[in-house]
């Protein structure tokens, strides 16, 4: 009798092993391992919203896994839409079978231990071993885009989500695989299940927010002040 099973965690085939040992099976498992590999780390990427990927690369690159919540916020403005994101990216990602299930988020909020009860976090962190993994994620991405401008692929516009190219080299095909269409200067476009998330805004292409009762404001909310964001 043999046996495949794919997919597998560790734990899961130790026991499976131990029941077909009993029975003499022959056994062929592959294990997934519920951590961030460079593949993993450049679909993560690509898979976010422009201010979800620069806030990733800020913690990455800028801080070096370690970055001040206020250092962001200065670039970014808030940060509810793009960290809620990036969690939001692992999430969609276990759901697609991109990595399995238990995979940590890579960039994760630091509270102030100093005052506990005060819910704004005062920085955003990176295992130290995750940084190069990540950082050469990053360089892929900056290759991508430098092969891809040289093929003629032109982004949808300045600060926008969207991509637009004429039919190129099969090359440009294969390397893209089935990752989500992008801006070679931003990120993804907003999925389906990020309704209270971080949106672009197509009036001045700046990144807005629907709270739960629906109203919408930029996440620079000085913005507010000369139109009605909107998707």
């Amino acid at each position: 009798m043999e046996i495949i099973i794919r997919g597998a965690s560790e734990e899961f085939a130790e026991k499976v092993i131990a029941l077909a040992a009993q029975h003499h099976a022959e056994l062929s498992i592959s294990t997934v391992r519920p951590g961030w590999t460079v593949d993993r780390a450049e679909r993560y990427l690509r898979d976010l919203t422009a201010g979800s990927r620069r806030m990733a690369e800020m913690v990455t690159v800028d801080g070096d896994g370690y970055l001040g919540a206020d250092h962001l916020r200065s670039a970014l403005g808030a940060l509810n839409g793009p960290s809620n994101g990036l969690k939001r990216a692992v999430d969609r990602g276990i759901r697609k079978g991109w990595w399995p299930e238990g995979t940590p988020a890579p960039i994760t909020p630091v509270s102030d231990p100093d005052n506990p009860s005060w819910h704004q976090n005062i920085a955003y962190r990176m295992d130290r071993d995750l940084v190069p993994v990540f950082r050469e994620a990053l360089t892929r991405i900056a290759a991508a885009k430098s092969a891809a401008e040289s093929m003629g692929i032109t982004p949808g516009g300045a600060g926008k989500t969207s991509a637009s190219w004429a039919p190129g080299p099969a090359a440009v095909t294969d390397y893209l695989g089935d990752a989500t269409p992008v801006d070679l200067d931003g990120g993804s476009l907003p999925h389906d299940d990020e309704g209270d998330g971080a949106r672009e805004c197509h009036v001045c292409h700046q990144l807005y927010e629907v709270d739960d009762q629906g109203t919408a404001s930029h996440l620079d909310t000085a913005r507010d002040t000369d139109h009605t964001p909107r998707s």
